[in-house]
């Protein structure tokens, strides 16, 4: 028996293979298949590692917010530019982590829904929104690590998930275009806005927003975007037909500009013309990222109960809950809005009441700690629990696009006044040069997109993260230190190719 025993034993490999690959044998049969599948995809990035690390890598990481002071150490070191341990920052990994779940969900839409016998239209609205979903997950990888790994099929084996970075970031970006190319072809244009989904003119916007952003990085000497082999004004051009497709084209009359700005941010009116790419959170669902509690972040600790905020310059009270200080508005940023802007004064809030409109807390010095974002407030709160979304593509980021990629034209005009209108202010100076203006757009993306996770990315493509951010200059970091994160060490240790 002892004899026999040592023959099983050295008889049997020792070595274990990682269990945990799913398989897609009894899957996509059905259109309702090729829905969930599709909807399986949006459903990666809700989760709260991600939708929260959007505003903790775009806005966070700037001059324009702060933590609170017993904030995650993940959340101190990106605030602090604290790049000795960016490579073990949680967030960061978790970013990386979920773009690539994103990714292979993706995948397997792309590789099995194609073959599929269904309507032909539907089957190409899906593959078009896994086209799409890879490309904008790739577009957030490059803009925040450089060139990671390219999966263009779904991993099923511990072989598939380790793979070398792309060669340099043309292939990289390349692979972005390609995806968003057949995006366009084979999405729709929704009659109305989804929340949670996409069609053509995300595609569209996001090829917009690609194209220009490797436009000024390159001219504005951003390392290693200098190094890529594409003419800057070629980019400005394709980013201006882009983006001229989602403002000018007659056949599109889904997205436009909504002229009330308060609706914009309306919990219930996410389906409204601004929405190009919402998230779909819901109060109703049953876990957070199904559920959202977005609000809890911008807003401060006061009294642990309901209180009011003002709408607008109306006497039109919502209700809202307590905070925990997560997101706190700097306040050089918040003073640095020009007098009479919207945007400063309905936006954001220096003041509370109660239910009889009694002032219960304001800024500064009456219990209220600063003035907080309110674009993300749900008066139909449960607990916790609200409708509170991330706007990932929104049709004035993409009108603001095309005026920085077109220079000072007429429409270009048009496009940028009318925000500044809607906003309160007078227009921009007639008659500037191309340089001048496009200064005056990117300073206008500042304030319109604020705490909507853009304003990191655009100094980044500008080569401006150390000479703009405070505690990058007061570290001494350089443009090339900054341009890109380092690859989370927890994927570095397990890929051989990153030795």
């Amino acid at each position: 028996m002892i004899f026999a025993g040592l023959v099983l034993v050295c008889g049997c490999s020792l070595e274990e293979y990682p269990y945990g690959f799913y398989s897609e044998n009894n899957f996509y049969k059905t259109v309702a298949d090729a829905e969930s599948g599709t909807n399986y995809i949006y459903d990666a990035i809700n989760y709260i590692e991600y939708s929260r690390a959007i505003v903790f890598l775009g806005d966070m990481n700037t001059d324009a917010m702060t933590p609170k002071g017993d904030a995650t150490a993940a959340t101190k070191e990106l605030d602090g530019w604290k790049m000795k341990t960016f490579n073990t920052n949680t967030t960061l990994y978790n970013f990386y982590k979920y773009s690539f779940i994103t990714i292979n969900r993706a995948n397997s839409v792309i590789e099995n829904v194609a073959k599929m016998n269904i309507d032909e239209n539907l089957k190409n609205r899906y593959v078009g929104e896994a086209y799409f979903m890879r490309a904008y997950s790739y577009f957030c990888l490059a803009r925040n690590f450089g060139c990671v790994p390219i999966h263009i099929k779904p991993t099923r084996t511990i072989e598939d998930a380790t793979m070398p970075p792309a060669e340099n970031l043309d292939v990289m970006w390349n692979q972005i275009f390609s995806d968003l190319d057949k995006a366009v072809d084979l999405m729709p244009i929704y009659d109305k806005p989804q929340t949670g989904r996409t069609d053509r003119v995300a595609a569209l916007a996001l090829q917009a927003k690609a194209y220009l952003y490797l436009a000024t990085a390159k001219e504005s000497g951003a390392p290693r975007y200098s190094e890529m082999s594409y003419d800057v004004e070629d980019y400005y051009q394709k980013a201006l037909a882009a983006a001229a497709k989602v403002v000018d084209d007659p056949a599109q009359t889904t997205y436009h500009f909504d002229d009330d700005l308060m609706a914009i941010y309306d919990v219930e009116k996410s389906d409204g013309p601004e929405h190009i790419f919402i998230m779909s959170m819901d109060r109703t669902g049953a876990s957070e990222g199904q559920y959202s509690k977005i609000s809890k972040m911008y807003i401060p600790y006061i009294s642990g109960g309901t209180f009011y905020l003002k709408q607008g310059n109306t006497d039109e009270m919502i209700k809202t809950h307590d905070g925990w200080s997560e997101y706190q508005t700097a306040i050089d940023f918040w003073n640095g809005f020009e007098t009479g802007d919207r945007r400063h004064d309905w936006l954001f809030c220096d003041k509370v009441y109660d239910a009889s409109g009694t002032l219960v807390a304001s800024y500064p010095g009456n219990k209220l700690s600063y003035p907080f974002c309110r674009k993300f407030i749900d008066p139909d709160f449960v607990g916790d629990k609200t409708s509170t979304k991330p706007m990932l593509i929104r049709y004035s980021d993409i009108a603001l696009v095309y005026a920085e990629a077109a220079g000072p034209t007429t429409r270009a005009y048009e496009l940028v006044n009318y925000i500044r209108s809607r906003a309160g202010l007078g227009a921009v100076t007639a008659g500037l040069s191309k340089t001048a203006f496009r200064d005056a757009i990117r300073q206008e993306r500042i304030y319109e997109l604020a705490f909507e996770g853009d304003y990191c990315y655009d100094l980044r493509r500008l080569n401006k993260l150390h000479t703009d951010i405070s505690e990058a200059k007061g570290q001494g970091w350089t443009a090339e230190d900054m341009v890109f994160y380092p690859i989370p060490s927890l994927e570095t240790d397990l890929n051989p190719y990153y030795k």
